[in-house]
């Protein structure tokens, strides 16, 4: 892998290069699981793998009460379409008193729970490695998870192979694969506010919020859960389509059922991870473990 890593460093590496860099990865894990979400970054690495080593790879998706329906049937879908071999694993973390109780470092305890599971089908299974879909823009963000993914030694072929977000939606596009512009959907936990226990009663009411909303023609969007408040983010360039009386009204109808005594919309529109903007920077230091 060393020469590979050197080779993936060069200045100016076309996509070609990348995808080709790529390919070489994953021929090197000889075979590998590789953690499934239904995302175009996920959702790419398993296409590749597949193609690659063929019955060498498994896709793992972890079904767990913060993953919403529609998005399972959609991975399991896409994984039928492209004859990728998928594994629904239940997973357990809303079980865990560190994960229910929603601090900084919840995506932690959800990832090692993952990661441990995958573990020990890895083992039984006999593939060599785990591998997921973190990509060279990742690495910037507060990610806990990608410290549970050290932690069991999963690797992320995408980084190795230097792709970006953008980059693997093209390589996606340049595949014919239906997921190339699919909008980023983290899990229902990440729309609760921190310190507001994990309950499947408040990953029911986001789910159903957020698919209410689709229905009503919002493509991008997160309902942010702030208790009897549901604070409503739509991508910017969708926004406009909400600031009518008469689909304010219509929202305002859909969310009140759900059990929100309050329904407001976020100005600042979508953005990804706008729940970690409240969190000091001591909490978003990982602790040692």
């Amino acid at each position: 892998m060393r020469s590979l890593k050197s080779l993936t460093m060069k200045a100016g590496m076309d996509l070609a290069q990348k995808s080709a860099a790529l390919r070489s990865a994953l021929e090197e894990l000889d075979s590998v699981l590789v953690a499934y979400s239904g995302g175009t970054d996920s959702a790419y690495l398993a296409w590749a793998a597949h193609n690659v080593l063929g019955d060498r790879m498994l896709a793992v998706i972890a079904d767990s009460p913060s993953l919403p329906r529609a998005e399972l049937a959609a991975a399991s879908v896409f994984a039928a379409e492209h004859n990728i071999p998928l594994e629904v694993l239940k997973t357990a973390e809303l079980d865990d008193p560190d994960y229910q109780r929603n601090d900084a470092q919840r995506c932690f305890h959800c990832k090692d729970e993952l990661f441990t599971r995958m573990e020990q089908t890895r083992a039984e299974r006999g593939f060599r490695h785990i591998a997921y879909g973190m990509n060279l823009d990742d690495r910037g963000d507060f990610r806990p998870g990608q410290r549970a993914a050290a932690q069991h030694h999963a690797v992320a072929p995408l980084v190795t192979a230097q792709l970006t977000k953008p980059e693997i939606r093209q390589l996606a596009r340049e595949a014919g694969l239906s997921l190339a512009d699919k909008p980023a959907s983290a899990c229902l936990a990440s729309r609760i506010e921190y310190g507001r226990p994990v309950t499947r009663e408040n990953l029911s009411q986001v789910e159903q919020a957020e698919d209410a909303l689709h229905k009503l023609g919002f493509r991008q969007v997160r309902v942010r859960h702030h208790g009897e408040l549901a604070r409503i983010e739509i991508a910017r360039d969708a926004l406009a389509g909400a600031l009518t009386i008469e689909m304010l009204d219509r929202i305002t109808a859909a969310l009140k059922p759900l059990g929100f005594r309050y329904v407001t919309l976020d100005t600042q529109g979508y953005r990804s991870g706008s729940m970690n903007e409240v969190l000091p920077a001591t909490a978003i230091t990982p602790a040692s473990k």
